[in-house]
């Protein structure tokens, strides 16, 4: 069920993904050999990559494919848990000491979600902790690796329990069109979550404190003001102390908007780089990619949770009796919810991601604009293959990948560079 909250921030419009991101390089034409080639600026870059580097990214990405299958059998498995061996039946049973059908269900979705917490817990651990640590991405102890989990999953209990509740209110009154109601009020709950997460839930994990007056600030809120973006202060934040990993955001909605960049990207990369990630995180704000995320989530749900309404009631209707669910309503029908939502995520992967792609595309055109600092773009898009597989085929890109390729961004670079170099030579 965890999901329903992740795949709605990775939706960002619901245009296609834009050709210039995935450009055959093979394909570029030089209007003639004495100006700037921007195939061989691409290549340069690419070739400060050593195998060794090359190797360990791409072993580390393409290993993040089978995690996507691994999850959705975990949710498999899960449900067969809940609903083949019984588990699902005797919290019913513990939860019917209630009077209250609300709380009822309340007590029943806790138990559940801790429980889906413990089945996942191995794998979760072995994945996030001892993965990471393997490709030398993570600075926590385990420790503390363990403090943040459970934390994280405190916080998703909490949340997750009053929006799985509320669905199943809807689901018992509006029983024909829950499906649409209950997009709704998922609809709702994120757009609470995004106003609510920059000041009451990023702070439970790192320090947020105003960048410190000097040329980086000045410049950030220059290119905020230039963009109409209505900021009056950057924050830095120590994700140093979990991963090594670069990033920042221009997060909230509303009042709780703020821009917050990582004290990764302030100690790894140059001012010019640091000016290109900023530009393209306030493009997002400014080309209204929260906004259209929502209503690309919106539509997305409403199709999923149809899905689910229907292969919800043919499950039922074949195995109720042996799972001990009477209707969709039923409390009890919760694990054959989640594992259906997670299959529809999962064949839906390719979807989202591409949605996804456009966005950053969109924000990474916005980026070079704004900031004009081709070089910093394309050394900062070196930097992330750290993590991500730096040329990947375009069957990869296209299923895998949430933001276009580490090449990709290079020779988008390169060509904005070559673009605004040769009108000046002429």
């Amino acid at each position: 069920m965890k999901n329903i909250i992740i795949i709605g921030f990775l939706l960002f419009s619901t245009t296609c993904y834009e050709v210039l991101a995935q450009a055959d390089t093979s394909n570029f034409t030089l209007v003639n050999e004495e100006r700037f080639d921007a195939i061989a600026a691409t290549q340069q870059y690419i070739d400060k990559l050593s195998p060794e580097q090359k190797a360990k990214s791409d072993a580390y990405y393409e290993g993040g494919y089978w995690t996507i299958l691994w999850e959705f059998v975990i949710e498999i498995l899960t449900a067969w848990i809940f609903l083949s061996l019984g588990l699902s039946k005797w919290i019913k049973r513990v939860a019917s000491k209630a009077k209250k059908i609300n709380i009822r269900n309340l007590i029943y979705i806790l138990m559940y979600l801790f429980l889906v917490f413990l089945i996942a817990f191995p794998y979760n651990v072995y994945t996030y902790f001892f993965r990471e640590h393997s490709y030398g991405l993570s600075n926590m102890t385990f420790s503390q690796w363990l403090s943040e989990s459970l934390a994280q999953a405190a916080i998703f209990i909490v949340f997750g329990s009053l929006l799985i509740m509320s669905l199943y209110v809807v689901m018992r009154k509006i029983t024909g069109h829950w499906w649409i109601w209950g997009s709704g009020i998922v609809f709702v709950f994120l757009i609470f979550l995004i106003f609510i997460a920059p000041v009451f839930i990023s702070p439970l994990f790192n320090k947020y404190t105003p960048l410190e007056e000097g040329t980086i600030r000045d410049e950030i809120l220059s290119l905020a003001r230039a963009n109409s973006v209505p900021v009056t202060n950057v924050y830095q934040f120590n994700a140093s102390k979990q991963t090594s990993n670069i990033s920042a955001n221009v997060s909230g909605i509303g009042s709780t908007i703020r821009i917050s960049l990582n004290d990764n990207l302030l100690n790894k990369c140059t001012p010019a780089e640091i000016k290109s990630v900023m530009a393209h995180e306030l493009g997002h704000y400014v080309l209204n990619h929260t906004y259209k995320r929502l209503i690309s989530f919106s539509i997305f749900i409403i199709i999923g949770f149809a899905l689910i309404n229907f292969l919800m009631k043919k499950a039922i209707g074949r195995f109720g009796e042996k799972w001990g669910i009477e209707s969709i309503s039923d409390i009890g029908s919760l694990p054959l919810f989640a594992v259906l939502f997670s299959f529809f995520i999962f064949i839906s992967t390719p979807i989202t991601n591409n949605i996804s792609r456009s966005a950053e595309s969109e924000a990474d055109i916005f980026g070079l604009n704004a900031a004009g600092e081709p070089d910093g773009m394309a050394s900062v898009a070196m930097k992330l293959s750290d993590y991500r597989k730096i040329d990947p085929s375009r069957f990869e890109e296209i299923i895998f990948y949430s933001h276009p390729s580490g090449k990709g961004r290079v020779f988008m670079a390169m060509k904005w560079k070559a673009e605004h170099l040769n009108i000046k030579a002429e």
